[in-house]
């Protein structure tokens, strides 16, 4: 379950992408464009999403030398992604790395020319991004991960951790393409433990409200999160509303533990832009994006908020700090 370590497919490409596009003008600096259906953190350079020019400058390059990142965040507002599109077509971008697969159909929409590096997806050939994941085809290819393989475990953690659970809360945005397989395979892995799911929707932020009015209605035991850019830019009002409600909590990622979220089960999102790097240098060297195969990492961190486990009265029990990469205390 723990530390286990990404599983590399990425192989090199012969063929090389049109120069028209891959071309870069002597002494100007490669453009990347960076989506993210998420807010802008208030110090960039520290977050999540530093990893990108981390990796960049990893395989050597050097920032606003070698290369610049334009940063587009949405905000939790997913009609923007239109927008950033065609600011980055315009603005001729080498590649665009995308941080949310919400934002994927807007921009291959947008462009068939531009390389697009999927820092996140979920279920990329059943959503319908790609051809397949050895054999991307088109523009577009990246990173898949594993939040509907990751739910079930999630589910489990929660059981091990709270006595006779027999509901959870899923709280999903109905927008993202993560719903539909997250939803799937964590009903089926509910149905097996003899656990019902409640799924709640949020799409805005003032649906958050109106969906923890309805876990509490509905008695739930406590909340699963999905991963989601909007749901993540809503990180501690999610945090702090679960605590109000007096609800255990696990999320995909380490941040909403920050936050005050009794626990996360997930992939580092800073290791999955970091890695879209090698995606983008690739690119830069001649490779065509249809052609370098979908990553899949497989490397999951628990962390648990021991403040919050005591805020609610939980004992995390032994087994389950055994396998915590990190504890919050």
């Amino acid at each position: 379950m723990r530390r286990r370590e990404f599983i590399v497919t990425v192989g090199g490409a012969a063929a090389c992408w049109p120069l028209a596009v891959r071309a870069q003008q002597a002494g100007k600096p490669w453009r990347i464009g960076f989506v993210s259906g998420s807010v802008r953190p208030p110090a960039l350079e520290r977050s999540i999403y530093a990893g990108l020019p981390y990796g960049m400058r990893e395989l050597g390059y050097v920032e606003n030398k070698d290369f610049v990142v334009e940063y587009r965040f949405a905000e939790g507002k997913y009609e923007r992604f239109d927008q950033f599109a065609s600011e980055l077509v315009w603005l001729k971008a080498d590649a665009i790395v995308l941080a949310t697969p919400a934002a994927v159909r807007a921009m291959q929409k947008a462009t068939s020319a531009i390389p697009i590096v999927m820092a996140y997806s979920t279920d990329p050939v059943g959503n319908g991004f790609v051809a397949s994941l050895s054999h991307p085809g088109g523009n577009t290819t990246g990173l898949a991960g594993s939040s509907d393989d990751s739910s079930p475990k999630q589910l489990e953690l929660l059981a091990m951790t709270i006595p006779n659970l027999s509901r959870v809360g899923l709280l999903v945005n109905p927008d993202s393409p993560n719903y539909s397989p997250v939803l799937k395979k964590a009903m089926a892995a509910g149905e097996k433990a003899g656990i019902t799911l409640v799924p709640v929707e949020a799409r805005k932020p003032e649906e958050i409200h109106t969906a923890f009015a309805t876990l509490s209605r509905e008695s739930v035991g406590a909340i699963l999160g999905v991963s989601d850019g909007f749901l993540q830019s809503q990180r501690q009002r999610i945090a702090q509303l679960a605590l109000r409600e007096r609800l255990p909590s696990i999320f995909p990622q380490r941040e909403y533990a920050e936050m005050g979220g009794m626990m996360s089960y997930g992939e580092s999102l800073f290791e999955f832009y970091r890695r879209a790097a090698s995606y983008v240098d690739k690119i830069f060297k001649g490779a065509r994006p249809g052609d370098l195969p979908i990553e899949q990492p497989t490397r999951f961190n628990l962390v648990i908020n021991r403040i919050t486990a005591d805020v609610l009265g939980i004992t995390i029990p032994a087994q389950v700090y055994f396998f915590a990469d990190e504890v919050i205390e």
